[in-house]
């Protein structure tokens, strides 16, 4: 596959702001006339969906195992069925996670194999690497503020277990600065997105 578009993802812990920015980034990109879809991860796709449910439901017990198989499955199934067929179309595609959260969630989070699931997201994206990432970083105190009141099976996670996750996304941050952006998000909205602005100039010539 020859990749035409440009994948952009969006990365953080919950109620980092990452989609507050994800669709701020899809109003000034439309407003300048790209082909801009939005996806989400888990999800976007009928089965990707199915597994968001189970994967975010409080009444299911997982095992970090089984977790890891269903995010994987859940992207696989979109990469092939949406991000692979859009990327070729030309689109400019931005998503709402990607395989850096689970690296982070499964990884450090969960205290996988870090190493196996680098090469199990591989499996399951192929050639559908993206182009630019934003992590929107915060400390868990802001994040908790930010977040709405009913949480999901993931959101009732312990503060210890998103401190870790956040080491994660910066440890990834750090190992791969030619593709990621850490942006300090404990601003507002306006002043994070134009970090990310400017680094989605920087980064991509589609601005």
């Amino acid at each position: 596959m020859r990749k035409k578009g440009y994948l952009i993802t969006f990365e953080g812990i919950d109620g980092s702001g990452k989609t507050t920015q994800l669709k701020k980034a899809e109003n000034f990109l439309r407003h300048r006339g790209h082909n801009i879809m939005v996806l989400r991860e888990p999800g976007s796709t009928s089965l990707a969906e199915k597994i968001r449910k189970i994967l975010l439901s409080k009444e299911n017990n997982i095992p970090p195992e089984s977790e890891l198989l269903l995010y994987l499955a859940a992207r696989a199934d979109l990469v092939q069925k949406v991000i692979a067929p859009a990327l070729n179309k030309g689109k400019i595609i931005l998503c709402d996670r990607f395989y850096d959260s689970t690296t982070a969630y499964q990884g450090y989070g969960r205290r996988l194999d870090i190493a196996l699931i680098k090469k199990m997201n591989r499996l399951a994206v192929g050639p559908a690497v993206p182009d630019l990432t934003f992590i929107i970083d915060v400390d868990f105190k802001t994040s908790l503020k930010r977040r709405k009141k009913e949480s999901d099976r993931l959101e009732s996670e312990s503060k210890r277990f998103f401190e870790m996750v956040r080491r994660g996304f910066l440890t990834i941050g750090r190992e791969e600065k030619r593709r990621i952006c850490i942006i300090d998000g404990r601003g507002t909205a306006d002043a994070t997105f134009a970090e990310v602005l400017d680094c989605l100039k920087r980064k991509l010539k589609i601005v």
